[in-house]
């Protein structure tokens, strides 16, 4: 069978057949995937201050400390991509 370029690609695999499909990434950077995940976690920490209180009181401090640590790694990888996201271009500008 000879595949023209309107034809979908597929593959077998087993007794199985596959389509491929034709379409770009969404998200190629992960910027704003990153970025959404910090606000994300923010928003989880905003949400337990008020409750800190009982959170001593049941042994659940860690969970505010786990959003408060969620966020500033989201924030380093925001940085980080955005970055690579700079870089990138100026490399495909040259």
């Amino acid at each position: 069978m000879e595949l023209d370029d309107d034809q979908p690609m597929t593959h077998e695999i087993g007794n199985r057949s596959y389509l491929v499909a034709d379409v770009s990434p969404l998200d190629v950077d992960g910027v704003r995937t990153l970025e959404v995940g910090t606000a994300l976690w923010l928003v989880a920490f905003v949400g337990m201050v008020p409750f800190y209180g009982t959170l001593v009181e049941t042994g659940r401090t860690w969970w505010l400390w786990t959003c408060l640590a969620g966020l500033g790694l989201g924030l380093f990888g925001v940085d980080h991509c955005r970055r690579r996201r700079k870089a990138r271009a100026d490399r495909a500008a040259r």
